[in-house]
């Protein structure tokens, strides 16, 4: 089987399925695991330049989407020669990754055959869990994408559990852009909750939503976690400038690996969740080099 993976959270989920020796495509944003990426044909690029500013990149974003205009390119060349018999995509947004309608256009234009097109919708944890096992099922392995799902699961529920029987739990902010100030929805509130902090702003469910300042300062946040979708830590701390006004004790995250990629390592994002919460029973659960204390 030629699989073409064309978002980050795809290609781990094809990995943990033991279908990495199969990808014949990637995205610009594929990284992991290094190994099953490495060498593999970049598929995707961005329109916009993701090393500016926060809100430079947002101004981009918006002048591009309000002419109607997808955010990135797909190679129809690279895509013609990798000639995949499935290609793994998303709808859930558009400013994440290829739109579906360009997937379905381009795979119209150069493919001979006609590919089969996976597309994934994470709007809530249960929506992550479904799509890995969409994609185990397009490869034919649905009983491990079965398993894997209720590994992660029982592990998650096992945590859960433990945070059901804390009293005092942090009032928790997520910040999943930087300027302007968006809060994470979807998947994160449900983790938040589960990793025994008190979620706010948005819902289970909900996409990420534009805030003020005031909206910040009256929901009084014990501690923000700072997350931007595709930033790296580094990345993140050189638009420190934006992170000074926010209150409570503040941590970065690195976004562009955990948090905002939902596939098999949405268990690891859950760790950092719980352990910055709950340092004393968790801690030892964060992965290295994935936090750092900003104040």
């Amino acid at each position: 089987m030629r699989i073409a993976s064309l978002i980050a959270s795809a290609t781990e989920i094809v990995a943990a399925l033991g279908f990495a020796d199969q990808l014949v495509g990637a995205s610009h944003e594929c990284d992991y695991p290094p190994e099953a990426v490495r060498g593999r044909p970049i598929l995707t690029s961005p329109k916009v330049d993701v090393k500016k500013r926060s809100l430079d990149i947002h101004k981009d974003v918006q002048e591009i989407v309000s002419k109607g205009l997808s955010v990135y390119n797909i190679d129809v060349e690279k895509l013609k020669k990798a000639n995949p018999d499935v290609i793994i995509t998303q709808d859930q947004c558009d400013v994440c990754a290829v739109t579906y309608e360009d997937v379905v256009k381009a795979t119209q234009t150069c493919l001979d055959s006609q590919a089969k097109i996976v597309t994934l919708h994470p709007d809530s944890l249960d929506d992550v869990f479904a799509d890995i096992l969409k994609v185990g099922e397009a490869l034919g392995v649905k009983g491990k994408a079965q398993d894997l799902v209720e590994k992660i699961r029982g592990i998650m529920s096992e945590i859960q559990k433990q945070t059901q029987q804390i009293k005092k739990k942090p009032r928790i902010l997520c910040v999943e852009w930087l300027n302007p100030i968006m809060i994470a929805g979807n998947w994160i509130p449900e983790m938040v909750e589960m990793a025994g902090g008190v979620n706010g702003i948005t819902k289970k469910g909900s996409h990420t939503i534009v805030v003020t300042q005031e909206q910040i300062k009256e929901y009084n946040p014990d501690m923000v976690v700072v997350m931007p979708c595709g930033f790296t830590i580094e990345q993140t701390l050189e638009n420190k400038a934006d992170l000074k006004d926010l209150p409570g004790k503040v941590f970065i995250v690195d976004g562009n690996t955990y948090m905002n990629r939902p596939g098999p390592r949405i268990l690891e994002s859950l760790y950092i969740l719980a352990g910055l919460f709950h340092p004393d029973l968790f801690g030892n659960l964060i992965p290295k080099d994935s936090v750092r204390n900003f104040i």
